[in-house]
């Protein structure tokens, strides 16, 4: 099946203006680069700890969150010591999840190199292959903490760095297409995934986060 029959289905079913609209954000290299280490480091946190959790309750409580993390400063955070850590694990105004607090420190130290390398998370995420979304979620499960999976890709998402999710509809699409047999978390899956939204982009010139979207607008119950 083309790309083109799978936008039909989901034009179909949704709308097409409905569906244009539903359609993300993608932020150009230049947007990436001028974007602050801060919010990066924040959306990281944020959806580390939604995974898992209810959404709604982490959105709740988050100016508590930007005020236990110093408004997410990377290198203050990086020197959080275990102690002040381990009370933040007992603040009642954050979510208590103690792997997740001692996570943010970890990220924090995963940002702070990464800025020594790339002189900002923005310029490293613009200057990744655009053709090799897989390898950066690989690199981002590798180097930062409880970021594989689909933290990961939401993180790249809310970013607005160009992605694909693996949501249940989008992997519906995948199966039905014989790219993969189920959600791919093998390097060969991911590599089978990567090769078939390249095609799919070449076909259609829209951004991956566009072919996500369409793909699971055109079987799942919603936009």
């Amino acid at each position: 099946m083309t790309f083109r029959q799978i936008y039909a289905r989901a034009a179909d079913r949704k709308g097409e203006q409905a569906l244009i609209a539903s359609l993300p954000k993608v932020k150009s290299n230049q947007a990436l680069i001028k974007t602050t280490d801060d919010f990066y480091f924040s959306e990281m946190t944020k959806c580390v700890f939604r995974s898992g959790f209810v959404w709604k309750i982490v959105e709740h409580k988050w100016s508590s969150f930007e005020t236990a993390f110093v408004g997410f400063k990377p290198k203050a955070v990086a020197n959080f010591s275990d102690e002040r850590l381990d009370a933040l694990a007992q603040d009642a105004s954050i979510i208590r999840h103690m792997t997740k607090i001692f996570a943010t420190r970890e990220n924090a130290m995963f940002i702070l190199d990464t800025i020594s390398e790339h002189r900002s998370f923005g310029r490293f995420l613009a200057g990744w292959p655009e053709d090799d979304i897989v390898g950066l979620l690989l690199y981002l499960k590798k180097h930062g903490s409880r970021l594989g999976g689909h933290t990961g890709q939401y993180f790249l998402r809310f970013v607005g760095k160009d992605t694909f999710i693996f949501s249940k509809d989008v992997v519906t699409v995948l199966v039905a297409e014989g790219i993969v047999d189920k959600e791919p978390t093998s390097q060969r899956g991911l590599r089978a995934v990567q090769e078939a939204f390249n095609n799919w982009k070449d076909e259609t010139g829209l951004p991956y986060s566009h072919l996500s979207r369409i793909m699971a607008a055109s079987v799942g119950a919603s936009i």
